[in-house]
């Protein structure tokens, strides 16, 4: 099956679904679904709920292999069912969807303008638990705030170096370095952000395949070299907080880059909406995100 999903991801038309908010997201994430903080009263209750909405999108008409690629889950949906499967199997057998597991720890204190991953110390164990739960790969995500070029030459080291054993496990790597949207010195940190990930991807060999997810650039094409790269299965986009119909405006401008959004994917569904009204409203935003994915200016 990996073969054919690996296949899929290089050169199908669609995009990805990000849905692996973690602690320290998933009450932002449940706060803009309709359920409020007293709605809960412990993390397992909190992960329960936020579970419960990633299984109404996941199981929603709209949410098809039509359109979608692949899906990245945190490791509590990982290790959740849905109708009686563990999430990835269900993603792949039911909708021909591949799974992605985040794997980072979140982020460590702001230094030299950026915001590092924290140590991924339990990484193999890990690795090892997703695959034993069929997952395709891997994203771990990093925080560019200035362009401070050794901040961001640490960054994309970091990145690098667990894509590395990421690989070696048999998984596909999602390095996320992301540039803060609202960073004045967004558009030069992006032009020092492309020159260390093209360094790193010159030296992999063959077999190291990586997938690059990153901000929207403020120069459009800014990494349709990347996008060209033999080491490269695929270069993803994220909402970073720009709206949907900002960021499909942007996305646009950007050859060979498909989305990978999570706010801007979600940000019109609702606890409170009927099955009919959800599906409508997924339906609209996977068509649009899908319509940016694969049609260019």
């Amino acid at each position: 099956m990996k073969e054919n999903q690996f296949n899929n991801m290089s050169n199908g038309k669609g995009f990805i679904a990000a849905l692996d908010q973690s602690g320290g997201s998933t009450p932002k994430a449940l706060a803009a679904y309709g359920v409020m903080e007293d709605a809960y009263s412990s993390e397992d209750e909190m992960f329960d709920l936020v579970h419960e909405m990633r299984t109404r999108i996941i199981t929603a008409l709209a949410f098809d292999s039509e359109h979608i690629l692949g899906a990245i889950l945190f490791k509590q949906t990982m290790d959740s069912k849905i109708e009686g499967k563990y999430t990835a199997d269900y993603l792949a057998e039911d909708k021909g969807i591949a799974p992605f597991l985040k794997v980072d720890n979140g982020l460590a204190e702001k230094s030299r303008g950026v915001q590092m991953m924290k140590p991924i110390p339990n990484l193999k164990d890990m690795l090892d638990r997703a695959n034993e739960r069929h997952i395709f790969g891997t994203k771990m995500r990093s925080v560019i705030h200035e362009a401070n070029p050794e901040g961001i030459r640490d960054i994309v080291d970091q990145q690098f170096k667990f894509a590395k054993e990421i690989t070696d496990a048999g998984l596909v790597p999602i390095v996320e370095p992301e540039v803060n949207i609202h960073s004045e010195e967004k558009e030069e940190a992006e032009s020092i952000l492309k020159n260390e990930i093209m360094k790193h991807l010159d030296t992999l060999a063959e077999d190291e395949k990586v997938m690059l997810k990153l901000t929207l650039p403020e120069t459009p094409n800014l990494y349709k070299e990347a996008t060209e790269h033999p080491r490269v299965v695929r270069v993803v986009a994220l909402s970073g907080g720009y709206t949907r119909k900002e960021a499909n405006e942007k996305l646009k401008n950007n050859d060979g880059v498909i989305a990978s959004f999570s706010r801007a994917l979600a940000q019109d569904l609702r606890v409170d909406q009927s099955d009919e009204e959800f599906n409508e409203a997924l339906r609209k935003a996977v068509e649009s995100i899908y319509d940016a994915s694969v049609n260019k200016k």
